[in-house]
């Protein structure tokens, strides 16, 4: 390589860059400027993704989650988010949803053993106030 860098890369192979009058190409020659851009770039992306992003709203139903889950397809297609971050919150979804049918689960299980329990203390008390009771709802 006639006007290939002479320096070697970190795995110790020839730098197949092209080299600069120095003989050396620009990143070699200048070792903190790869440093120094790769900061600015990781600072712009991160700048973008946040001033981007807009509040995410309570994912606390199905409703909720189905429609979070459109928003997130259509910022995917639209490059707003992108397929890897979307990939990565998917399955977060798919935690939150199974989370919410247990929960709904739960609660219905609590109110018929709520109302199990009144059934139960209402068949305890004795006949005779159970039949006016009974009797009273009649009329």
């Amino acid at each position: 390589m006639k006007n290939g860098c002479k320096a070697r890369t970190k795995a110790g192979k020839p730098c197949s860059a092209a080299a600069t009058t120095g003989g050396l190409c620009f990143f070699h020659a200048n070792p903190n400027k790869a440093t120094e851009l790769g900061r600015i770039g990781g600072r712009k992306k991160r700048r973008a993704a946040a001033e981007s992003s807009d509040p995410l709203p309570t994912l606390d139903n199905a409703i909720s989650l189905r429609d979070a889950g459109a928003r997130l397809i259509a910022d995917v297609i639209a490059g707003k988010v992108p397929p890897r971050v979307a990939a990565g919150v998917a399955p977060l979804m798919s935690l939150q949803l199974h989370a919410i049918k247990i929960a709904n689960f739960e609660q219905r299980v609590a109110n018929t053993e709520q109302r199990l329990r009144k059934l139960e203390d209402t068949s305890n008390e004795s006949p005779v106030a159970a039949s006016q009771d009974i009797g009273s709802s009649s009329d």
